[in-house]
């Protein structure tokens, strides 16, 4: 029995002294303090529409480097709205927003490890967010999704022995994506390349910076923003759910956008819009 007893105790020990070299190892105090839940900042008059550019309206207002192909798509897109079609804005049909539209709307919450940081976004269908800081180099090959393969690094800008800045660069996409609700346009083929900088501001820590370059073959030039977020007060927020599909009325059949009345019933969301092809039904008879 002692010498059972002697090896538990040898084994715990060896135990307690692992948990206490991994806990030397991950020092939390050498990364920014990006605890708590973060809302995007709303440009006062601006509405609360999100918008890749904050300090500047969605659709035509955003003023987007489009070339002149994609300048026809984001137009036709907002001829469709007008006369009740869904244009070229996927997430009307509740499919994911990706990039960078995952990013707009809902609270956020940041989770720091050493290999990965997360991004916890709190709405529609985008909820999670991974940024690889684990030294990893690009895979030979990525497997598309609408969020993309983020890479990051963190930089100590100041010399200081923490670090303030995490710089990430993502790429791997898959589509449909676009940049908001008016159906500005990402290129079709799904080559978006986004690098960031995020880090608090400078003068005051309740405000984060995501400072976004977007790299696109729908845009003329690289297209930036300064997206900035403010810190929500309270030690315990609250974190609401949202799901796009709780009260969608959208319903696509074919390339026809539809509604669900509130009885439920299928109604034209055009003006004289022909009803959906049922060829797949059997005919009842009269």
């Amino acid at each position: 029995m002692l010498v059972r007893s002697s090896v538990a105790t040898a084994l715990l020990a060896a135990v307690l002294a692992m948990a206490a070299a991994d806990a030397q190892a991950w020092d939390d105090s050498i990364y920014p303090n990006w605890k708590g839940a973060w809302r995007r900042y709303l440009t006062p008059g601006l509405g609360g529409q999100g918008a890749f550019d904050q300090t500047r309206l969605w659709g035509r207002g955003q003023q987007a480097p489009l070339t002149e192909e994609y300048k026809k798509v984001h137009e036709a897109s907002m001829a469709d709205q007008a006369n009740g079609g869904l244009g070229n804005y996927p997430s009307s049909q509740c499919l994911p927003g990706g990039m960078p539209r995952m990013l707009y709307f809902g609270l956020q919450e940041y989770v720091i490890t050493p290999d990965t940081t997360y991004m916890l976004l709190g709405g529609g269908t985008d909820h999670t967010r991974r940024i690889f800081t684990d030294g990893r180099d690009w895979p030979e090959t990525i497997e598309p999704t609408f969020a993309g393969y983020s890479i990051g690094r963190w930089i100590d800008t100041e010399g200081s022995g923490h670090y303030d800045v995490l710089e990430v660069e993502t790429r791997g996409f898959k589509g449909p994506r676009a940049f908001d609700a008016s159906g500005l346009p990402l290129a079709f083929d799904n080559q978006s390349i986004f690098k960031e900088r995020m880090h608090l501001d400078r003068a005051d820590p309740t405000v984060w910076h995501d400072e976004i370059t977007v790299i696109d073959h729908a845009l003329t030039r690289p297209w930036t923003s300064d997206r900035k977020y403010l810190r929500e007060g309270g030690a315990r927020p609250t974190w609401p759910e949202g799901f796009c599909v709780i009260g969608n009325t959208n319903i696509v059949l074919g390339k026809e956008n539809y509604i669900k009345n509130p009885d439920g019933l299928l109604m034209p969301a055009k003006k004289d819009q022909a009803p959906p092809d049922l060829r797949y039904f059997n005919k009842t008879a009269k």
